[in-house]
């Protein structure tokens, strides 16, 4: 199978001159072998191998690939390195500016050119969870019948953003964020290789700490910031990237973080007192300081719904659905659009009612618990529906609490062990002032106290 010859026609061009081209492609993977992290889908048999090794994957095969991943994880990349591997035609389209128009013109082309010419198409659409449901139905009939092999694209949960036919229909790879090893790997392979700078320049250990923060992972970002700090020392003479150059060169002051030491604990923990202690402005200073060092944005939401229950409670019940809400937006959009959302939860958290009710609650009866205060369940609250129980006297006595008035029984609940002990000892803060009133009046009314009223 002939490969596509502009394509080819340019990669040589791009490889006499590599000057020409961004750094970045022309660092591009050209094998597997040469892809950069995403072990887990490179393992030998892994579904992408036997992809490029059969690529249509046999006749009940998936013919359409989603790759899921946060930006610049090598989604595109995977998709040359398909399209390369196998000789085939690639033709790149964005959801963003490409219609069904341009989509039915690509399939048509592949169509002829497959019945013509015996040469199949790679049809890569970035974005996809862009499309519309019917935008994205337009591509069932070039899947289902193999007219190109579709690479899709996505930064979102795909089955929330994709149709499910199409999902049913394809091979979902799931990529990771590349790890400051991966990364430090790509940076000195670009160094020295010689479609890259060709040993041209050196990089200063200071830099390159400061370059895999500022790169956050993506692969992209950190070869265009390597990039543009070698054009800078060149012009000034030098063969060695300074710190104080790249940092000129990448518009962006270096922080004093470090993601696995001292720092990284010290920051998130400053992050969370400050939100304990209702300093939203110092917040939002250590929450910038994590976004700019490049943490991981699902590390700072995690810490933000742990938050939300510690230090929040119920002086403020929406505070965790705040945070979770929160964590699920990061998850789906990542940065830097994620980095308004955690500022959102930032601020919300740190301007809430404050109550440490619930963990002080749960840790008073797991300490009874290590003691050995449990014995047995009350007889009358024991499982009652399997053959037998009855003469063992499972459930008698029970009470059904919506046969009462107030729907609130006066029974025992807790075992002998720890019965009366009281556990949840509410604020008088936000909105757990109206739970201190009401967990009070259902104790009575527990104890057989009390008017026989529901409670409010």
């Amino acid at each position: 199978m002939e490969p596509d010859l502009f394509t080819a026609a340019a990669e040589a061009r791009a490889e006499k001159e590599p000057g020409r081209s961004p750094l970045a492609v022309r660092m591009r993977p050209r094998t597997l072998d040469e892809v950069v992290g995403q072990r887990h889908l490179l393992k030998e048999g892994s579904p992408l191998r036997r992809l490029v090794a059969e690529p249509q994957g046999g006749p009940a095969g998936p013919a359409s690939v989603i790759l899921w991943g946060p930006p610049g994880t090598g989604k595109t990349t995977l998709a040359h390195v398909v399209s390369r591997v196998t000789n085939r035609r690639f033709v790149e389209l964005s959801a963003i500016t490409a219609g069904v128009k341009e989509v039915r013109a690509v399939i048509e082309a592949a169509r002829r050119d497959s019945g013509g010419y015996g040469r199949d198409t790679v049809l890569f659409l970035d974005e996809i969870h862009r499309f519309s449901k019917a935008q994205q139905d337009s591509l069932l009939p070039a899947v289902e019948n193999r007219w190109v092999t579709l690479v899709a694209a996505t930064t979102e949960n795909p089955y929330f953003s994709v149709i499910s036919p199409l999902l049913s229909r394809s091979l979902l790879l799931t990529l990771e964020s590349l790890t400051d090893e991966d990364l430090r790997g790509l940076l000195h392979r670009a160094l020295s290789a010689g479609r890259g700078l060709d040993g041209a320049v050196t990089l200063a250990p200071d830099a390159e700490e400061h370059l895999l923060r500022v790169a956050g992972g993506d692969a992209r970002r950190a070869l265009t910031a390597l990039e543009a700090g070698a054009g800078a020392a060149l012009a000034k003479g030098e063969t060695t990237i300074s710190l104080a150059t790249l940092e000129t060169a990448v518009d962006r002051a270096a922080v004093t973080y470090d993601r696995s030491g001292d720092q990284h604990y010290d920051v998130a923990s400053a992050l969370i007192k400050s939100i304990r202690g209702s300093d939203v402005d110092a917040a939002l200073h250590y929450l910038a300081r994590m976004v700019e060092a490049g943490e991981d944005p699902r590390f700072i939401a995690r810490r933000l719904m742990i938050s939300a229950s510690e230090d929040i409670g119920l002086a403020d019940p929406g505070a965790l659905q705040t945070a979770v809400a929160a964590a699920q937006a990061v998850q789906m959009i990542g940065f830097p659009e994620a980095r308004i959302t955690l500022a959102q939860a930032t601020i919300a958290l740190a301007l809430a009612p404050k109550s440490n009710a619930a963990v002080l609650a749960v840790d008073a009866a797991l300490a009874d618990v290590r003691k050995g205060l449990a014995g047995p369940v009350p007889t009358h609250l024991r499982d009652s529906h399997y053959r037998g129980a009855n003469s063992l006297g499972h459930g008698r006595g029970y009470q059904y609490p919506h046969d009462v008035p107030g729907a609130v029984a006066a029974q025992q609940y807790a075992p002998d062990a720890v019965h009366g002990r009281r556990y949840y000892q509410p604020t008088r803060y936000g909105t757990e002032a109206r739970y201190a009133d009401v967990v009070e009046r259902l104790r009575r009314r527990l104890a057989g106290e009390g008017e026989e009223q529901a409670p409010s």
